[in-house]
Order: structure tokens, then C-alpha cells, then sequence
């Protein structure tokens, strides 16, 4: 380990509070073995010294009390806040009781010549092996039970033979290797938490740094989808532009001559009253399909000077139930006549920032649409046409779908559908501007129309209109033109 990770001041504070745990539940153990094994000696003291038993097991059952006592301060705050320090007085006690065991001791086995000195090793293999000490804790504990053996002995006045120094010898030898070893174990304690603390650190920087870089391919990739639907929007807008400033020229051009023509097929008209009826029945049919061609192209040119001017007129806040039942009216009876379900789900009180004329034009020419798509689907097993249509507000915006299960638009066809002139109508059947008059209408507002289909089995318009003014004066675009019908 380098020395800078273990001399890291956050990681040995934080091995303090994580030891501090440790040691706790240490001394809570060490407190049950002393409080069990004390009073177990008994049987032992009965062998040995039979004539003392009794008195060497009030000493005993005096120390399990004392340890027992004890516990009950070690689980107090303090005692969980300082347990290396209480945890010295827990190898006192049992160390204590038995020097005075050994001191007390009469016979041919008492002072030096107890073998009782074997209960000292036993309290320092306690220290070495449950309570996991420092060396200097591990020290104190070894330099007092040493003393405590040698006042023992030699306030019992046996001191003489080779048994003391073989006694002292054993637990001195006992108490280096317990010292030893606490050192070396404390050190290896501290390295492998300080490899474990780094390793959690390190992980944790990790999942961090995951969940950031999660977090941001997410807002990536929801910055690329509005990318490309702003470019989407951009490319269209761009196109419904370039037809416009075509359109605008064009349609003075085919208006005057539609004008000569009509004044022309006026004085026809006028003329031919005077043909006899067999060719009057003849002229009269040609007259009419002139004049129908005639109300075609006219019609062509109104849906023209709507397309080429998508700019806002009159707005108002315009009660979204009542602009529906309205727009209603007017397919009211293909709906009727189709057996088409007309399913209509909208928040009350909702409102949309348009101008009211404009927006039933956009609405009817959607649910036309959708009446023409169900008409060319087969229906069966119960299934009937339908049209649902929903909203909800989101902030100052209103968000209209109208969801049709008609025959769907082809998956190639989608991205052209705004398009002017595209259509997948028969001839005769649509000129492909009326969906690019909605885009223009709803443009000018400041909102967005946007589809989704399946072949064969729906499509459905999502438009995004702002719902007051101020909703709309943010997202209207610059220079918006009057609409003029």
C-alpha cells in the first residue's frame, strides 16, 4: 500500500468510526465469555483447591456480576463512544480475580506454584484473539496482568523456586506474541479497509459517473430527436415558403383569364337561349362542364391564396368544445350516412389561440380526411369505423389528436403528406393542399402538426397550439402575414 493511501486522514477516520463498531461488539463478546467462563472455573477450583471452592466461587460469581455490570455501561452512549478504552477494564477484571485467587491460594499450590498463572494466558489469548487491540492497548494489558501475577506472588511470600520464573516466563513469552501479533493484525486490519474504502469509493465515482453519462446520452438523444424534427419542421416550412412566393404571382395570372373566361361563358349563355331546343340541350351540357372546370381551377386558386398566406388573422381564445361542434355540422351527415362512430373526449374550459374560421378549415379538412380513409377500408367481425379525438393542456399549450382506423398511411409516404400537391387520392378526387393549408393555418399560430400511422390499421394528427397569447407570441413565427379567404 502506498503511503499516501494510508496516510490519508479521511481513510483513518473513517477506520476509526468503522474499528470503533468492531471493538464494540468485541467487548459485548468478550463480556459474554468472561460472565459465562468465570463462574465455570468452579469445577476446577473444586480438583484443585476443594478446601476454597466456596470462597473461589464467590470470587468468581463477584467477577461475572462486575462484568455483567460493566456490560451494561459499554452499551451506553459513552460506553459505545470510548469502547477500546472500557475494553482495558474488561481484561482487568477476570486478570484481577485470579491474581487474587492466586494470592489467596493456601497449600502446596498457592503463590508461585499455582497453576492458576495459566488463567492469565487464558485472559491474554481473550485480549490477542476476540478483542483485536492496538499494540499499545494490547501492551497495558499484558504489562498490568504481568504485575498483578508478581504482587500476587509476592505478597504470598512464595516467591522461591524455579516455578515463578517459569510462570513469568510462559505469560511474558505469551504476552510479546499477543502484543506482536496485535500490531501486525491491527496493520493488516487498517490496510485491507483502507483497500476496501478506496475500492468503494473508486465504485461509487463509478456508478456516479454512469448515471451522469446515462443522463446525458439521455438528454443526447432527446436533443437529436428535437434536432430532427426541428429540422423536420425547418425543411417544411422552407417548402411551404418557396411554393408560396411561386404561388403568389401565379395566381394573379390564372385569375384574370378565369375572369375572361367566365365573363365569356356569360355571354354564351345569353346566346345560345336563342338555339333551338334540340341543340340547346347539348350546348347547355357543354356549358356546364366548362363552367364546373371553370369552378375548379377558382377553387384551386382559393386553396392557393389560403396556402400562400398561413399567417394569423383575428386570434382569439376560442372555446375548443364549441370550434368542434361547429366544425361537426358540416360532416355531420357523411358521418351518418358512413356509419362512422364519432368518439370525442375533451378537457372542459379548454382553449386554443386561433383565429376561428381558419381553424374549423383545418379541423373539417382533417375529419374529412379521416372519412375518406375508413371508406376504403373493409370492416368486419363488429369492428366500426371510428374516429377519436382527445385533448389535454400541458401548461399553456393544448394538444388535439384525431385518430381515425382507416387504412393508414404507407410508411413512404408519411414524411410527404405536408407536402403541396401530394396526394394519394384518385384524380379528380384532391389537389394535395389541403393538408399543407393545415400545416400553413397552424404554422401562423405558433403550433405544429405532426402524424403517425400503420398501414391498415390507423393514422392519427397531433397538433400543438398555444392556448393564450402569450403561449402563441413565443413560438409564432416572425412576420406572419394576414390570412386572407
Amino acid at each position: 500500500m502506498s503511503d499516501a493511501l494510508t496516510n490519508s486522514s479521511e481513510i483513518q477516520k473513517a477506520f476509526v468510526e468503522y474499528d470503533r463498531q468492531v471493538i464494540l461488539n468485541n467487548v459485548i463478546i468478550g463480556c459474554l465469555i468472561g460472565i459465562v467462563l468465570m463462574p465455570v472455573g468452579t469445577l476446577l477450583d473444586y480438583k484443585v483447591y476443594k478446601d476454597q471452592w466456596v470462597f473461589f466461587f464467590k470470587l468468581r460469581l463477584l467477577c461475572s456480576l462486575l462484568i455483567g455490570a460493566f456490560w451494561l455501561v459499554v452499551i451506553t452512549p459513552f460506553g459505545r463512544k470510548h469502547p477500546r478504552k472500557l475494553g482495558v477494564l474488561l481484561a482487568i477484571f477476570p486478570a484481577f480475580f485470579i491474581s487474587w485467587m492466586i494470592y489467596a491460594a493456601t497449600g502446596n499450590l498457592a503463590g508461585a506454584n499455582s497453576p492458576y498463572y495459566a488463567g492469565l494466558n487464558l485472559v491474554l489469548l481473550v485480549v490477542g484473539f476476540v478483542l483485536h487491540w492496538t499494540f499499545v492497548e494490547s501492551l497495558t494489558v499484558v504489562s498490568i496482568t504481568t504485575i498483578m501475577y508478581i504482587i500476587a506472588c509476592v505478597l504470598h511470600g512464595n516467591i522461591s523456586g524455579v516455578n515463578l520464573l517459569n510462570n513469568l516466563y510462559f505469560l511474558i513469552l505469551t504476552g510479546v506474541i499477543i502484543v506482536t501479533g496485535s500490531y501486525f493484525h491491527n496493520k493488516t486490519r487498517f490496510r485491507e479497509f483502507a483497500f476496501r474504502y478506496e475500492l468503494d469509493k473508486s465504485k461509487q465515482e463509478l456508478e456516479s459517473s454512469n448515471t451522469k453519462l446515462s443522463d446525458q446520452n439521455m438528454a443526447l438523444n432527446k436533443a437529436n430527436r428535437e434536432i430532427k424534427e426541428t429540422e423536420m419542421q425547418l425543411v417544411q416550412s422552407e417548402k411551404m415558403s418557396s411554393l408560396g412566393r411561386f404561388s403568389a404571382g401565379l395566381m394573379h395570372d390564372i385569375l384574370n383569364p378565369l375572369n375572361y373566361s367566365r365573363t365569356g361563358l356569360f355571354v354564351l349563355r345569353k346566346k345560345t337561349r336563342k338555339l333551338p331546343p334540340e341543340l340547346l340541350a347539348d350546348t347547355d351540357a357543354v356549358l356546364n362542364d366548362i363552367e364546373d372546370g371553370l369552378k375548379r381551377v377558382e377553387d384551386i386558386v382559393s386553396d392557393l391564396r389560403t396556402f400562400t398566406h398561413p399567417g394569423v388573422q383575428a386570434s382569439e381564445a376560442v372555446d375548443l368544445a364549441d370550434i368542434f361542434n361547429l366544425s361537426l355540422r358540416f360532416i355531420s351527415s357523411e358521418l351518418k350516412d358512413k356509419n362512422i362512430a364519432l368518439n370525442l373526449q375533451l378537457e372542459p374550459g379548454q382553449t386554443v389561440w386561433a383565429s376561428r374560421n381558419h381553424f374549423i378549415l383545418v379541423l373539417v379538412n382533417l375529419l374529412e380526411n379521416a372519412i375518406d380513409a375508413m371508406g376504403g377500408k373493409p370492416f368486419a367481425n363488429g369492428v366500426r369505423p371510428a374516429i377519436d379525438i382527445s385533448s389535454h393542456t400541458e401548461g399553456e399549450r393544448t394538444l388535439l389528436r384525431i385518430r381515425d382506423n382507416g387504412v393508414g398511411i404507407a410508411p413512404q409516404n408519411l414524411p410527404k403528406i405536408f407536402d403541396p400537391f401530394f396526394t394519394t387520392k384518385e384524380v379528380g378526387k384532391g389537389t394535395g393542399l389541403g393538408l399543407s393549408i393545415c400545416f400553413g393555418i397552424v404554422r401562423g399560430y405558433g403550433g405544429t402538426i405532426a402524424a403517425t400511422s400503420e398501414l391498415g390499421q390507423f393514422s392519427e394528427f397531433t397538433l400543438d397550439l398555444p392556448a393564450t397569447a402569450e403561449a402563441a407570441a413565443l413560438t409564432q413565427p416572425e412576420n406572419a402575414e394576414p390570412l386572407r379567404l
